[in-house]
This record gives C-alpha cells, sequence and structure tokens, in this order.
C-alpha cells in the first residue's frame, strides 16, 4: 500500500496545459472590418480563450455604434466594443426633448470603453440625450443609479 501512495510522488508535478489565448489585436481588426471604422481597441489586460470556430459578429443596438463579437464555440465569450463615434442630440443640432420617460424600460450599461457590459433597468425620472437620468436595475432589491441617457432606451455609466 505504501508503494500506490508513493506513485505520484515519484511522477513529479504534472505542468499545467496552457489554454491558447484569443489574439486581441486580430479582434480588434475584424471589428474594423465589420463596422468600416476602427473601434476602441479590446483591453490587452483580456485573457481570452482562443475561439475554435470563426467571430460571431453583429450590431449591437439600433444606432450602429456598438459591436457585439463573440466566441460561438461551447464555453465562449462575448465582448461589447464601442465605435466612439456616438454623438449627443446637442452635438448634432437635434431636438433635445425627452428620450426616456418616467417609468420607461431601459438598457443600463456600464463600460470604461474597453468593455461594456448591460442589464435592463427602469427609468425613474424623464430625461433628453446626455442628460443624467435615475433608473433602478431589474435586479430585485438593487438601489437606484444616475446614468447619462445615450438614446432612447438606453444609459450609461462610465467606469474610472
Amino acid at each position: 500500500m505504501r508503494y500506490v501512495l508513493a506513485l505520484p510522488l515519484l511522477l513529479g508535478p504534472v505542468p499545467a496545459i496552457a489554454q491558447p489565448l484569443a489574439d486581441l489585436a486580430a479582434i480588434d481588426r475584424a471589428v474594423a472590418d465589420f463596422a468600416g471604422q476602427a473601434g476602441v481597441p479590446v483591453d490587452r489586460r483580456l485573457r481570452l480563450a482562443a475561439c475554435a470556430r470563426p467571430l460571431a459578429l453583429r450590431w449591437y443596438g439600433t444606432r450602429q455604434d456598438t459591436v457585439e463579437i463573440g466566441c460561438p464555440a461551447p464555453g465562449g465569450w462575448k465582448l461589447f466594443v464601442s465605435l466612439g463615434g456616438a454623438q449627443t442630440a446637442q452635438q448634432t443640432g437635434q431636438q433635445t426633448g425627452p428620450a426616456v420617460m418616467r417609468g420607461d424600460a431601459v438598457t443600463i450599461i456600464a463600460g470604461d470603453g474597453s468593455f461594456t457590459v448591460s442589464q435592463p433597468g427602469e427609468a425613474l425620472e424623464s430625461a433628453a440625450i446626455g442628460a443624467w437620468v435615475k433608473v433602478r436595475p431589474a435586479s430585485g432589491g438593487a438601489a437606484p443609479l444616475r446614468a447619462r441617457v445615450i438614446r432612447p432606451g438606453l444609459v450609461g455609466i462610465e467606469l474610472p
């Protein structure tokens, strides 16, 4: 019995098998090819598993200012890349009436330009594009947040 227990010690340490990582520069190029312009570069600190299938790209939202890119393989990942070209209504000279009304269902996005996360919520106030509005995340018991109206139905919080 002592010999059986000592067998793993004789084999020595088993090296960890390193999983190949996705080429982040290739992701940036794929976004640029898809959108026809460069997006905000993917954060180089990300360690995404290499995808065994071709990347899936599509527009996220109707404004076509964010690209959703993901690995469709089992256990894959998904990123949202901003094209950085979104303009507020004030910059484009459009009407600045309320874009979000109290009680509207909204999508709350938070990010730092290199990544974005989102969750559903409800507007607790009415506000125009570019204005700050109080919103309540749909997740039970979450405290209300202040977010900037990006477009109708979309509010955002920029992370430091």
